[in-house]
């Protein structure tokens, strides 16, 4: 049931990070996998590690004939799609005061509207076809008020509203949508930033650490699979509890 044998999937911002984890995932799944990106040759060297079963595509989110084009690359590589995920995004880390109204617009544009593009595009193939899954992947910032997010954390309600709109629109059709919100995790990019893998290591978290890609991956091969044909419209935390609440130190008879 957690197999992905005989599925076509579409994987954007696949070339590194949680995208990469997650086609690496899926093909060991047994799915063909389009991995699209603008990191080229980063996106190229993933294909080419996971073999047959993965092509690479230059991919702008943004542009609909870029979403064209990566249906008809997939058409012919592999057959109508049975799954995407939209995971292509870009962060940001200002406030609400410093950040300027031309990158929060280009922030939505990449993490909100380049989503409904890519629904937008697979749904009459998918429809044609009998169902599919659609795993958008949000954030915590989605799912709570975080500083310092500004356009990011928009743009990621945003695409937890559109999963939701997405479900009760597409249930009748076999088409599941539903969204993945991570936590914090230990990227290339958060690395740089000074976060630290491993027990104790991030407090924030009810669980003591960050997340790794692997960890996060496991949710979106899982909702892209049989094992989730009744599962639409959910928002799967993968974050170690930081949306639960505050952390607070519990001691066993205290």
């Amino acid at each position: 049931m957690n197999g992905l044998t005989g599925k076509t999937v579409v994987i954007t911002g696949g070339a590194r990070g949680l995208g990469a984890e997650a086609a690496r995932q899926a093909v060991e799944a047994g799915a063909r996998v389009v991995i699209t990106d603008v990191l080229d040759d980063e996106g190229e060297a993933t294909a080419a590690e996971l073999g047959a079963n993965a092509r690479f595509l230059h991919h702008d989110v943004t542009s609909e004939q870029d979403w064209r084009r990566v249906a008809d690359f997939t058409l012919d590589a592999f057959g109508a799609p049975h799954g995407l995920v939209n995971n292509a995004g870009i962060p940001t880390g200002q406030s609400l005061e410093a950040e300027s109204v031309e990158h929060f617009r280009k922030v939505l544009d990449i993490n909100l509207t380049g989503v409904f593009i890519g629904m937008k595009t697979v749904i009459p193939v998918m429809r044609e076809n009998g169902g599919g899954s659609i795993v958008n992947i949000s954030s915590a910032a989605g799912l709570m008020g975080l500083a310092l997010t500004a356009g990011y954390g928009a743009s990621k309600w945003g695409v937890r509203g559109l999963t939701k709109i997405g479900a009760v629109e597409l249930g009748t059709a076999r088409i599941r949508v539903n969204s993945v919100h991570p936590g914090m995790t230990y990227t290339r990019m958060t690395a740089s930033a000074g976060i630290e893998k491993g027990e104790g290591r991030y407090p924030n978290t009810p669980m003591g650490r960050v997340g790794e890609p692997h960890e996060i991956a496991s949710a979106v091969v899982y909702l892209l699979s049989d094992a989730a044909s009744y599962v639409t419209g959910a928002e799967i935390a993968v974050d170690g509890g930081w949306t639960t609440g505050p952390t607070v130190k519990y001691v066993m008879g205290q």
